[in-house]
């Protein structure tokens, strides 16, 4: 499934982004001078750490459960698995709609993603060591009881998505590089469409964990390859189990991938709160470091980085802050 076999056209992310711009704001994109000092390039930092869940998947989020009431009127349970940012997506737009909302997570999850899910209403189930147990058993239940299973890719999701695409793209100078993390992939095959649909020819550079490897050697290999365990503190990028779907997309427009360390990751957290005052999760990080990394690859030119959501408790902020890489769950 190539960008344009999503088949997804400009008119349709655009009238996704009015609807969104509802509920959600555009976010701001700046051009950070202490970044740009650090890195020797001009550094535009997308801030969907500034959206009403913290993080850019609720765009999804609103719009698959719109377009799912008027499909399917009748719904009144969805079951879903998160690390946290997509599952507090479902629950915000379930809360929004009406909707009961189930939300798997493996044990050990983030007790403040945990608690912000059931602030929005939902029921949240720990079942698992890590995502893709979690996801196996909401596949499980969803099947058993009769309810609607959200999946982490589907095409709804990524039209949602594009929304911040098309605001970066339209308002930031015309860009030679976007990095952003990769989990699941709703993210980049947003990033990648929309740059597709503007004629763009900006290099979109997928970004994941040393230690959670599934999607840059299927990237490389040209071929979902699945990893015994994902073992990274940055949960947002900890998957084992590429979505077959999102992995062709990346193949066909993504320029390259690149993998960095926990201590790189850390690193440039750190780095968001001394640079920018911003709070950054791992996985919002994570795409800083691989610009870090290849700054002289980049240099002086004009670079996006996606700081895709905030989320991380005080304990690990601290140790962080503190000059430590949190140790993964």
């Amino acid at each position: 499934m190539s960008a344009s076999v999503l088949a997804i056209g400009l008119d349709e992310i655009e009238q996704a982004a009015q609807f969104i711009h509802r509920t959600v704001s555009p976010t701001p994109q700046y051009p950070w001078p202490k970044l740009r000092a650090r890195a020797g390039c001009t550094v535009w930092v997308k801030h969907e750490n500034h959206t009403p869940t913290g993080a850019f998947k609720v765009r999804g989020g609103l719009l698959y459960l719109d377009r799912l009431l008027h499909a399917m009127p009748e719904v009144r349970g969805i079951v879903s698995a998160t690390r946290g940012n997509h599952g507090q997506s479902i629950s915000f737009a379930a809360a929004r709609a009406g909707v009961a909302a189930t939300i798997y997570v493996p044990r050990g999850n983030s007790p403040d993603q945990n608690s912000a899910m059931a602030a929005f209403g939902a029921t949240v189930i720990e079942f698992g060591k890590d995502f893709d147990e979690a996801k196996h058993e909401a596949q499980r239940a969803a099947a058993a009881q009769s309810l609607h299973l959200v999946p982490s890719f589907h095409r709804d999701l990524v039209v949602g998505v594009a929304s911040y695409g098309l605001e970066l793209f339209r308002a930031a100078p015309v860009l030679d590089t976007v990095y952003v993390g990769v989990g699941m992939g709703s993210g980049i095959c947003s990033l990648i469409t929309v740059r597709d649909l503007l004629g763009l020819r900006t290099q979109i550079v997928g970004v994941g964990a040393v230690g959670a490897p599934a999607t840059c050697r299927s990237f490389a290999a040209g071929r979902v390859l699945t990893t015994p365990s994902a073992h990274t503190f940055a949960d947002g990028i900890a998957t084992r189990e590429p979505n077959a779907d999102a992995i062709e997309v990346i193949c066909a427009g993504a320029a390259r991938f690149v993998e960095v360390s926990d201590d790189a990751i850390a690193e440039a957290m750190r780095i968001y709160f001394d640079d920018t005052h911003q709070i950054a999760e791992g996985a919002g990080a994570a795409p800083l470091a691989a610009l870090l990394l290849e700054r002289q690859r980049m240099a002086n030119k004009n670079v996006a980085v996606i700081l895709s959501g905030g989320n991380i408790e005080r304990a690990r902020l601290l140790q962080v802050l503190g000059g430590r890489t949190p140790a993964p769950p």
